[in-house]
């Protein structure tokens, strides 16, 4: 078997797999373009174990671990997809920013943690009140 064939189609599942992750905003596209990544990595393992006639069958080995580890991935994937989802409204990764990063209600400002103020400062305006 030529083992240019499979790995010239893996180099191209590969980088077709690359620009979806560079290019997609949506987040289930970028996890299914992870995959198609992974793919490649299997036709390559599987590819170069035939042509190495290993006889312990490495690559095919390696291969199943792969296909395990996205399995969970896509799994642990999709829930946090649609968690983002159900509260935010959107699946888009340029508008998913950190919760920290977004505007409170009242204030209009981003949101800081009221316990982790600096306790001098608040009762230095206690003072300058009274």
């Amino acid at each position: 078997m030529h083992l240019v064939y499979p790995a010239v189609l893996a180099a191209l599942l590969f980088s077709i797999g690359l620009y979806g992750v560079l290019a997609r905003r949506n987040a289930i596209l970028v996890l299914m373009s992870v995959e198609l990544m992974l793919n490649a990595v299997n036709l390559n393992l599987v590819a170069f174990d035939v042509w190495l006639r290993d006889t312990l069958h490495a690559g095919q080995a390696l291969t199943l671990f792969v296909i395990a580890i996205a399995a969970a991935e896509i799994g642990i994937g999709l829930a946090i997809v649609l968690m983002v989802y159900r509260n935010r409204g959107t699946a888009d990764v340029d508008r998913l920013r950190d919760t920290a990063e977004r505007p409170t209600p009242a204030t209009g400002s981003p949101s800081a943690d009221p316990s982790s103020a600096d306790p001098s400062s608040t009762g230095e305006k206690a003072e300058a009140t009274a």
